[in-house]
């Protein structure tokens, strides 16, 4: 009988343990939707708990008298109930800290409480203790799951709250067995087979609700990558409808003015929106390697998020910029909106093997409108990062340097790439003029308009050692275009 007990419960723990390998490597390799740390907790210490009651079973004589490692055993399937309930109630609402402090204060007191059982009642009276409080664990899951189906209908929630209403079926069974079975056990070769059937039959409950877990998160995976797949769809149209968008607008252009608004829009779009696509390629990177934990999943996702709001932004910026309303300004940090820059453009920075070099003073700040400095400073950084990426330098640095002069604050984003012919560089800021095989010549233009209409200028002079600096000057009191 000893014999055969352990068995059942070394092959469980066995069972239960696998899973949490298995389980383990699993979501390690995928890391799309990561597992809850209180499923993990709860199963790693429910087949411990198996495994402890498996040694001792085999080993003791008097199971009125059982020994420590009894206590042990029941404090981590003590535990074990904890956890999985609080896994059960996390699928709803945060476990709050309180809630977390009284149940762990509430596992140390059960060692406490059950070692005290243990020296001074009966086998009945502890497997009734363990029984109510089961009990009591797995109507507070069932509760948990029934409001999250109401929200979230899965097949395989169905199946966990089958699993615990199974577990609390045969909790009550083993309690109802001994109270009007009047029994005295003090040999395990006494426990009525009924008893051990039940027992048997709650832990294989057990392990079915844990399994029924990993099926949830399995499907939750599926779901996460099925509605990832379809935001890059949705963004992959948007990319070929702003395609579309360029080319109709270009098409468009019927006065001067309009035409230079059109393509500037077209032009700017380009950099928010091509950030957009590099972010989408790596996230389907990331997906199919399975790489793709939640804290970069947010990552990536606000990150084109910021693109999307960039780009509006940069619409209502040229908006205004063509228009003859008053220049909407305000003191910036300028410093503050390099580094913004630079987090904007560091995709393509890291992809590049480019090195950044920084030389800027403190407190430059300057009277201007945000969005349109930051798309100056934008299209010199993007300039230097395509200069460099067809450079043969082994080794390729992006300069920018800021500082405060005389006549206010002086700007230079300098790159050692081949540098700019010199046939072009008397035409480098007139409209529709470029000395790149793909573009339209907008983004200097452009770059000089909005200095000029805040009052400071842009040249350009070739770099010392190889490639292009542009100088950029801010005066200390901005005349309001």
């Amino acid at each position: 009988m000893k014999l055969l007990l352990a068995l059942y419960f070394f092959i469980l723990a066995i069972i239960q343990m696998g899973l949490l390998f298995g389980i383990y490597h699993y979501y390690r390799s995928q890391n799309t939707v990561r597992p809850n740390i209180y499923w993990l907790t709860s199963l790693a210490t429910s087949s411990l708990a198996l495994a402890v009651f498996g040694g001792g079973i085999i080993t003791i004589d008097d199971i009125s008298r059982p020994e420590f490692n009894f206590t042990i055993g029941n404090t981590l399937f003590y535990i074990a109930a904890v956890s999985q309930a609080l896994f059960c109630q996390s699928l709803n609402r945060d476990v709050s800290k309180a809630t977390k402090i009284i149940l762990g204060v509430s596992a140390v007191l059960f060692v406490f409480i059950f070692e005290y059982l243990r020296n001074t009642s009966t086998f009945e009276i502890r497997t009734a203790f363990m029984c109510v409080l089961a009990g009591f664990f797995y109507v507070w899951q069932i509760l948990e799951i029934r409001v999250k189906r109401r929200s979230l209908p899965s097949s395989q929630l169905i199946y966990l709250q089958y699993a615990s209403s199974a577990e609390l079926f045969f909790a009550i069974g083993r309690l109802t067995i001994l109270l009007i079975g009047a029994l005295s056990i003090k040999q395990v070769e006494q426990i009525p087979q009924i008893l051990i059937l039940f027992t048997i039959a709650q832990l294989v409950m057990n392990t079915l609700s844990y399994i029924a877990i990993g099926s949830y998160w399995a499907e939750q995976i599926a779901f996460s990558s099925f509605k990832s797949n379809q935001e890059n769809q949705e963004i992959k149209a948007l990319l070929k409808e702003r395609e579309t968008l360029i080319a109709s607008l270009l098409k468009a252009n019927k006065t001067a003015s309009t035409g230079a608004l059109s393509a500037a829009i077209a032009h700017e779009l380009n950099q928010p929106l091509g950030a957009s696509g590099l972010n989408i390629q790596f996230l389907q990177k990331k997906l199919s390697e399975g790489q793709l934990n939640p804290a970069l999943e947010k990552e990536i996702f606000a990150t084109l998020l910021a693109d999307n709001q960039r780009a509006a932004g940069i619409i209502r910026s040229l908006r205004s910029i063509f228009s003859d309303d008053k220049l909407d300004s305000s003191k910036i940090d300028l410093s503050e909106l390099i580094e913004v820059v630079l987090n904007i453009a560091k995709p393509e920075i890291a992809a590049k093997s480019i090195q950044i070099v920084l030389s800027i003073e403190p407190n430059l700040l300057v009277q201007a409108n945000r969005g349109e400095i930051q798309q100056v400073l934008l299209n010199l950084v993007n300039n230097a990062i395509q200069a460099l990426a067809t450079s043969s330098q082994p080794m390729k640095k992006l300069t920018i340097e800021a500082r405060h002069v005389e006549s206010g604050v002086l700007l230079t984003v300098a790159d050692n790439g081949d540098g700019i012919p010199e046939a072009s560089q008397n035409q480098l800021f007139e409209l529709l003029s470029s000395t790149k095989t793909s573009g339209m010549g907008l983004g200097l233009w452009l770059c000089k308009y909005i200095v000029t209409r805040h009052g400071g200028s842009i040249e350009f002079v070739p770099n010392d050692g190889g490639g292009a600096k542009f100088i950029v000057t801010f005066p200390d009191v901005i005349e309001l275009a």
